[in-house]
């Protein structure tokens, strides 16, 4: 079977406009969320991570637009412009492109919104994103809730085993937005506090927005000193709720242990989780259900929601190149906002970074609806 990797990759954060920066900041423990106060999306001051439109606009100018495209559409275009620079690859037939979000411009349907009410179709974000960089193929958006992101990756490798394209590039992202706030505030899960994933005094989610891209390749000769190899993944709707998840974990377990069969290990390969931990009272005991009937309660585990807060379609990329980079450094990231375990079920969570000699890496997602995705990324360059 064809080997499938993750090369380079960009991330535009908070913390700045490439993966660099947003790593350094999480080796330090320094978080990007902070306190917003902005009265035109929520009414209530709220805890975020924003990118900065002032440097966003700066970065987006540089790629000489030939028309206005909006806030998303612009950081999308920024992450994914890096992407493709640094790969080097010729946009030919042989090259997709796949899009992940769950709102995409959802912010155009706002009154004083400039752009036209279409622009908040997602077939036409894709046209518009694909368009800007010439690519031959249609884009494929990807909208799954909150495991869209990862479950991104997924496609991008099943669609090179079938031998549909030979490259990928995966670009995803989501706006903090009046839209976004006021539903997860409808359903009292916003926190007034900065999140603690897995903690027993936890209180909720944050928002954040993000925007992040990746070549995904079956080429090793075009690959980053931090490559992985996609290994193993699997999907599995557990048909639960629209949006509370399976008391059981039955979903996001049998993901798992799918996931592990296909890459043909077992639990104990598994170095670390990169779980999803949103900080929900229903999501973190979920989670931890899930693991322990995996067999992965005692596998260091970490959150990076205290970080980004919880970037919905690009959260599965966005925490999975941060894994790429664990990996490879060997070291182990703090789960912030941690104190004690609030969950009925063990888990190891990552309560400072650490060094740790790792190979392997799981990734996890779970979204509204029902939706879990679990991957498994490999070590290339040991």
């Amino acid at each position: 079977m064809n080997n499938v990797y993750l090369s380079h990759n960009n991330i535009v954060s908070a913390y700045g406009f490439d993966s660099a920066s947003a790593i350094d900041s999480i080796k330090n423990e320094v978080s990007g969320l902070s306190l917003v106060n902005d009265s035109s999306i929520l009414p209530n001051p709220f805890y975020s991570s924003l990118i900065a439109q002032d440097s966003l606009s700066e970065a987006f100018q540089k790629l000489d637009p030939k028309e206005a495209y909006t806030r998303l559409e612009q950081i999308l275009l920024v992450s994914l412009s890096d992407t493709i620079k640094k790969s080097g690859l010729e946009l030919t037939d042989r090259v997709g492109l796949i899009l992940s979000t769950t709102k995409g411009n959802i912010d155009v349907l706002e009154t004083e919104n400039p752009f036209d009410e279409s622009r908040a179709y997602l077939a036409e974000l894709g046209q518009k994103i694909g368009a800007f960089f010439g690519f031959k193929n249609e884009a494929i958006v990807l909208s799954n809730a909150c495991v869209s992101g990862v479950l991104a990756l997924a496609v991008a490798k099943r669609l090179i085993r079938q031998k549909r394209y030979d490259h990928v590039f995966v670009v995803a992202g989501d706006l903090v937005s009046e839209f976004i706030l006021s539903g997860f505030n409808s359903f009292q899960a916003l926190s007034e506090a900065p999140c603690k994933p897995y903690c027993k005094t936890r209180s909720g989610i944050n928002i954040g927005e993000v925007g992040c891209s990746i070549l995904v390749t079956k080429d090793d000769n075009n690959l980053v000193d931090k490559s992985v190899g996609l290994i193993g993944e699997a999907s599995c709707n557990d048909a639960n709720h629209i949006s509370g998840p399976s008391r059981t974990g039955e979903g996001l377990y049998r993901s798992i242990v799918s996931a592990m069969n296909q890459a043909k290990i077992n639990a104990d390969a598994i170095d670390y989780i990169s779980a999803h931990g949103t900080a929900t009272l229903f999501n973190d005991e979920m989670e931890a259900i899930a693991f322990n009937r995996a067999n992965l309660q005692d596998t260091p585990l970490n959150s990076l929601k205290g970080y980004f807060g919880h970037t919905l379609g690009a959260s599965g990329l966005l925490e999975t190149i941060i894994g790429m980079h664990s990996l490879y450094s060997n070291t182990l990231y703090a789960s912030l906002g941690f104190d004690e375990l609030g969950v009925s079920q063990p888990l190891n969570i990552i309560k400072e970074t650490t060094s740790k000699e790792s190979s392997i890496f799981l990734k996890t997602a779970s979204g509204f609806g029902g939706c879990n995705t679990a991957a498994i990324f490999q070590k290339v360059n040991s």
